[in-house]
């Protein structure tokens, strides 16, 4: 079995501006004890075992109780209620990691997979604006933190699952109620992320 998929992606957390996570290779307590996330994430180009895979856009919703390398993290898939059924197993399966790929290296640490809940999902941009909703589950928006001449700071050689380079932004919204993670913020202090990505397994 083959797959890859290439796209866009942005997310909001938790953590207050700029995420641990990151800058500790997963090793830091979280700024709010646990680390509650979602990954919108828009599929430009993609296939997985014959069945085209473009245009379908998903969230991947988690929480970890602390630190995310220890482990037991809770993870929830939303999928695009436009998805056909055989779109919405390939995704679950490269999102859960089942297929390998960046996902499968990220599947030591979940402790439970919350399962795949099906709404309108959106992951557009706009100039420095990111934004994702999945229906009432996810709601969430990020500016890009520009330099002194207006070009995206960014975070470089990271090891996160999407990108080894991820753009640096502060979460404008970010509100979560899906699979038992709730969260809602939209002060403006909090963390958020965005790049292109591409996956294949």
């Amino acid at each position: 079995m083959t797959w890859q998929i290439s796209g866009q992606y942005m997310e909001t957390c938790n953590c207050k501006l700029l995420c641990p996570c990151i800058t500790s290779n997963l090793a830091a307590t979280p700024t709010e004890g646990d680390c509650k996330a979602a990954l919108g994430m828009r599929i430009d180009k993609g296939n997985k075992d014959g069945v085209s895979l473009d245009g379908v856009q998903f969230m991947v919703v988690l929480q970890s109780k602390g630190a995310m390398g220890a482990g037991d993290m809770t993870v929830g898939l939303i999928v695009d209620s436009d998805a056909s059924d055989e779109q919405v197993e390939a995704i679950t399966a490269i999102a859960s990691g089942a297929a390998g790929g960046p996902m499968g290296m990220m599947a030591p640490l979940v402790g439970k997979f919350a399962g795949v809940e099906r709404a309108k999902v959106d992951v557009t941009q706009d100039g420095s604006t990111w934004k994702a909703h999945a229906g009432d589950f996810v709601d969430q928006s990020c500016e890009a933190l520009l330099n002194m001449e207006g070009e995206p700071m960014a975070l470089d050689k990271v090891s996160h699952p999407v990108n080894s380079r991820l753009g640096l932004a502060k979460a404008t919204q970010s509100m979560f109620d899906v699979f038992g993670i709730k969260w809602n913020d939209s002060t403006g202090q909090r963390n958020g992320h965005f790049a292109p990505f591409s996956w294949a397994g």
